[in-house]
């Protein structure tokens, strides 16, 4: 049996990036997939992350559009789940990066980021939980970043948004952990995605190779290697993992 046969998932932001590639593992290891997000295309062009899983994996796949500042979006995203069979697993991918002098960071930018970093997470996990504490149990699965690790002077709403993730997780680790519902935290490095080439251009600037030689595996990380560690956390070859940070970086943080 596949590893998430018969569970639905729903992945915000998963048109794009990390996202798209979470729904393509999570589909070929046999989960029903619901694509959350603001945009139905990625945004590199291309087919749409539902209509490609359902193709590629023959699973049911939905989209619904999905701004995840407003909770009313994020129970939409919900209610497909439960039209699908159920919730069981729910991943917290949408977000946004930028880097910042912070001196200069007005109020409504740092509104935007918290607004979508972490009120779009603490929502999306609230009616998630909800569900899943009706059902026995699932997985749910907060997108933070190294830089809810370390702090970085370049990007200081981006690491306070990511904390503020980190530390989410743990606390609702510790409440609904005794109702069956496992809740873990994903620490990305650089991943090559559209967020550090066009929105930060971290890959393609000029300090690209200083960034590459501060990671011991001396690459870059790519979607599959966070899609492939979503999975793990998602399946029950985790089960007994909870309130726990999963950091992807090549080892950057740690050394």
């Amino acid at each position: 049996m596949a590893l998430l046969e018969t569970q639905v998932a729903v992945v915000t932001g998963g048109s794009s990036g990390i996202g798209r590639n979470i729904c393509e593992t999570f589909a070929s290891e046999g989960a029903s997939i619901v694509v959350a997000d603001i945009r139905e295309e990625p945004r590199s062009g291309g087919q749409p992350t539902h209509e490609l899983v359902a193709e590629e994996y023959g699973v049911d796949a939905t989209f619904v559009e999905c701004d995840v500042s407003e909770k009313g979006d994020l129970e939409a995203a919900a209610e497909a789940a439960e039209e699908l069979g159920g919730l069981d697993v729910w991943v917290n991918n949408a977000g946004i990066f930028r880097g910042e002098e912070f001196t200069e960071v007005t109020e409504d930018e740092l509104d935007r980021m918290l607004d979508i970093n972490v009120k779009g997470t603490y929502f999306g996990a609230q009616v998630a939980i909800e569900r899943m504490v009706e059902d026995g149990g699932g997985s749910l699965i907060n997108l933070s970043s190294v830089a809810g690790l370390e702090g970085s002077g370049d990007f200081v709403s981006y690491c306070t948004s990511k904390g503020g993730v980190r530390l989410m997780t743990y606390s609702l680790a510790d409440k609904y952990g005794p109702e069956g519902v496992r809740v873990n935290a994903i620490h990305p490095g650089v991943i090559e995605t559209d967020m550090v080439t066009d929105d930060v251009p971290i890959i393609g600037g000029e300090g690209e190779e200083a960034f590459r030689q501060q990671v011991p595996l001396r690459r870059f990380g790519e979607p599959q290697d966070i899609g492939s560690a979503a999975l793990f956390l998602a399946s029950d070859m985790s089960s007994y993992v909870n309130g726990e940070s999963l950091v992807v970086d090549g080892g950057q943080t740690n050394t």
